[in-house]
């Protein structure tokens, strides 16, 4: 099932919970003998409901970019900040599906709003100039708002400068 399906499911399941509750009112005013049971049965539709409620929060797939290459995260504040580290080599159409795709899937509502409300994803890679030296170098940044999980003002920059410093692939033969 998918989150809709769930969600028309808690709905339906809270329209039959709010009508036993009336059943169980209605048993309770005029002391029927079955009043327990309905007690049980109104309950349960609760429990089932707010269960089938969560589901549908909790099956929220993200969407893949194409072109994106694995990423690791290396430093994250929990609110408004966060580094990840890109494989060497990588290309500016890599890159740049790779920002897009962290900007997807670090984002989470519950991220403090520092930062004018937007969350910076800054991607970086590791070059190695000469043995035993490692040198971090930034090759590009993301501005996503907090507030929307599907955000139409994304703001992608390479750094080009840097991107050239980083060594080439080697061709396949």
């Amino acid at each position: 099932m998918t989150s809709d399906q769930f969600l028309t499911s808690a709905q339906w399941a809270g329209y039959a919970t709010l009508f036993f509750a009336v059943i169980t009112i209605i048993t309770w005013i005029f002391k029927l003998g079955f009043r327990f049971r309905m007690v049980g049965v109104t309950s349960f539709t609760g429990v089932l409901t707010a269960g089938l409620f969560a589901l549908s929060l909790a099956l929220y797939s993200r969407p893949s970019i194409p072109g994106a290459v694995r990423f690791n995260r290396v430093y994250d504040t929990g609110s408004a900040q966060v580094v990840i580290t890109v494989p060497n080599p990588i290309t500016a159409e890599q890159l740049d599906a790779t920002l897009r795709q962290a900007a997807i899937d670090l984002y989470s509502p519950g991220r403090l709003g520092a930062n004018d409300g937007k969350l910076l994803i800054r991607a970086r890679t590791v070059l190695h100039p000469k043995p035993g030296v490692s040198q971090p170098l930034f090759l590009g940044e993301v501005k996503r708002s907090l507030a929307r999980r599907e955000d139409p003002e994304l703001a992608v920059e390479i750094n080009t400068a840097n991107l050239a410093q980083v060594p080439k692939p080697k061709p396949t033969a």
